[in-house]
């Protein structure tokens, strides 16, 4: 029998690595967890989920006071923003939440933690900093980075990405964002909130593309009238440095060329997979452009290999990389066969209105063939959305044939939080009914989930049948028609 350094070694200490890291450690297996940056956390804690929601929240802080008038308070004068402090926010909370992601605890746990760049030698031992590391099973969750595309000019014009933004010294006067995805909608409209003139520059018809577009359109309305100038449907034909500005020259559909200045790129395009580096091809890991190839049990095609998170390209949330963490633990340490179902999966776009998903939308059950019918209520008729002063948007709710839920959309205030209750809902697999004749507090913005519930039940309880039924069997007299 063959005899390893580790019973599990897993690189990358992001989310999906610190979940194997954690549970392997806590179940007593020989754990080592190796990390090429110089903390824990991964892109989440220090370039993603963590310092943009940060921000975002700062910005909305910014937005309400601008806005005290709509609330029937005074005006406030308000000074222009000081980017550094808000960088010192970030920096703060990061550091907070660092204490969870420490080298310390992971060690108290039971685990080994590392610090270098690996590479694989065989599909059992790679090379870290000299050393030889032997593990009887490997875990692979070096995530993903910020897709720089190939625009003429781009790479030697100054640019930022997700690694840059939140840690910026000053406030960009303006700031021309390539890409409409997630993080490029929510910094779009945070640093428009904070003061920048923003113009965001989108390939495709609609903002959010994976989204719905009567949805997306909802978020993209409520950004422009905060401001941000949106081109879609657009070609970039090349990107220049002035100097103290930058010019991205885009082509619109009729052929038109545009000069598009501003003093700071964000680039914001989608994520490549960090498989550089690994020596994954000369140990017969296979992988694409798109990220590591994993079956349902998130095994690569050396069995012993696995790939959760970002690194496999599926679905990159950090609740995902959490959850595929999970099921690693199962097959690798367990031994069971535990197979990966991203079919209630939520995500969220912390934009303003917010937009959230679980299953299927109207794109996704058109692309599977499915017939289905769709349930509506507007924000407008929510009451607490009303006193808020937050009426836009609406929830949107997809039934089958059979009248089961395919999947659920809500773009307003506090989407994301909203969703969660479809979550229990879906998974559970409660029926309608049971949410609609649950008990919600009043007034409050989930009765909204409630109220759409109860509409497609509508139809069945006030149909005409029933109330003959009830007119014959207790003599009901009907209205005053």
């Amino acid at each position: 029998m063959a005899y390893f350094d580790y019973d599990i070694g897993i690189i990358g200490g992001g989310a999906a690595g610190l979940t194997v890291t954690s549970g392997a450690a806590q179940l007593g297996a020989k754990t080592i967890l190796i990390e090429k940056e110089s903390m824990l956390g991964g892109d989440c804690l220090h370039y993603g989920c963590v310092p943009s929601k940060t921000l975002i929240k700062s910005a909305h802080v910014y937005q309400t006071m601008k806005n005290a008038v709509h609330y029937g308070l005074p005006s406030v004068p308000l000074a222009p923003v000081d980017f550094s402090q808000v960088a010192a926010r970030i920096k703060g909370v990061i550091g907070e939440i660092q204490k969870h992601d420490s080298v310390e605890r992971f060690n108290k746990l039971g685990a080994e933690v590392a610090f270098g760049v690996p590479r694989f030698r065989d599909e059992h031992r790679l090379e870290l900093a000299g050393r030889t590391l032997s593990a009887k099973q490997w875990v692979v969750a070096t995530g993903s980075s910020a897709a720089i595309p190939p625009f003429p000019g781009l790479t030697t014009t100054p640019h930022i990405t997700n690694k840059e933004i939140f840690y910026l010294d000053r406030l960009p006067a303006s700031l021309i964002v390539l890409g409409a995805g997630p993080i490029a909608v929510e910094m779009a409209q945070a640093f428009a909130r904070l003061g920048s003139q923003v113009t965001v520059i989108q390939r495709s018809n609609q903002i959010l593309s994976r989204e719905d577009k009567d949805m997306a359109d909802l978020v993209m309305a409520a950004m422009t009238r905060e401001g941000v100038v949106f081109h879609l449907d657009v070609e970039v034909e090349d990107v220049r440095d002035l100097g103290d500005k930058r010019q991205v020259t885009i082509k619109t559909k009729a052929g038109e060329l545009l000069h598009l200045q501003g003093e700071t790129i964000l680039v914001a395009l989608g994520r490549n997979p960090n498989t550089q580096g690994l020596g994954l091809a000369e140990i017969g890991v296979e992988f694409s452009r798109h990220g590591i190839v994993v079956d349902n049990r998130l095994r690569t095609s050396q069995t012993h290999i696995y790939a959760p998170g970002d690194i496999n390209g599926r679905y990159q949330f950090t609740h995902a990389a959490g959850y595929e963490g999970g099921i690693v633990i199962s097959n690798a340490l367990f031994h069971l066969p535990r197979k990966a179902n991203y079919t209630w999966l939520p995500w969220a776009t912390y934009c303003d209105p917010e937009l959230a998903s679980i299953g299927m939308n109207e794109k996704a059950a058109r692309k599977a063939g499915l017939n289905y019918t769709v349930w509506m209520e507007e924000f407008a008729g929510n009451d607490r959305a009303r006193a808020e002063g937050l009426p836009q948007g609406q929830i949107k709710m997809l039934l089958d044939r059979r009248e089961k839920p395919l999947g659920v959309q809500i773009c307003g205030p506090h989407a994301g939080e909203l969703i969660s209750e479809w979550v229990a809902v879906l998974n559970s697999r409660m029926k309608l009914s049971g949410l609609a004749g649950a008990i919600h507090a009043y007034p409050t913005l989930a009765e909204i989930n409630k109220r759409v519930a109860g509409s497609s039940l509508a139809p069945k309880i006030f149909s005409p049948t029933v109330k003959k039924w009830l007119k014959f069997f207790f003599k009901y007299r009907g209205g005053l028609g």
